[in-house]
């Protein structure tokens, strides 16, 4: 019967429960030692923009932090150039392009980013025909725009920060030595409130 069932299963999920003591032991160490990991990956994004944009969760962070400036136009317009380049089908360039093109570069973008008049000028023209390549110039500006501004202010935001430093790890050498787990080096100058 459907009761007999019910109970059945929920016998069943009750012993799953306790028996697989020894197996979430595994997973939380698995997971601690996939935190180390993150908190390495964290603090490579501190060396280039490029380690953080290619990275997922770096990438994420990022996104979230020119949403919180306004400005995700541009991390937004690099992430649609690097898709652009995979497209295989010749065919599709043309309408890709378009697409781009028209959301970031135009005079009516909706998401327009700021590129010099030479710039918009030329990709502008490769547009007549357009190739993997017609966005290269215009994405490499955008680039330098976020490195040189935005990723600067990243790196002291809280965005970044709290990542890098996980919650309640103060930088006192008693917090160090109690959370040795994390390997956080409390002398590094990405963490300013340790300085």
């Amino acid at each position: 019967s459907a009761k007999d069932m019910k109970h059945r299963l929920g016998f069943l999920l009750q012993k799953s429960d306790s028996c697989d003591y020894s197996s979430s032991q595994g997973k939380k160490e698995k997971m601690t030692s996939s935190q180390r990991l993150s908190q390495e990956e964290v603090r490579k994004w501190a060396d280039s923009l490029e380690n953080l944009i290619h990275h997922d969760r770096g990438l994420a962070a990022f996104r979230a932090f020119l949403k919180s400036e306004y400005s995700e136009e541009n991390i937004e317009f690099w992430v649609s150039c690097e898709e652009y380049k995979k497209t295989k089908s010749p065919a599709k360039l043309s309408p890709k392009a378009r697409k781009i093109y028209d959301e970031f570069i135009s005079v009516q973008a909706t998401k327009e980013v700021n590129l010099d008049s030479c710039t918009r000028e030329k990709t502008s023209h490769n547009m007549l025909e357009p190739t993997l390549s017609c966005f290269d110039e215009a994405q490499r500006k955008i680039f330098t725009l976020m490195e040189k501004d935005s990723y600067r202010r990243f790196l002291k935001s809280p965005y970044y920060l709290d990542l890098v430093s996980p919650p309640g790890a103060g930088c006192g050498p008693e917090n160090c030595k109690r959370n040795h787990t994390h390997t956080l080096d409390c002398n590094s100058n990405i963490i300013s409130q340790c300085a």
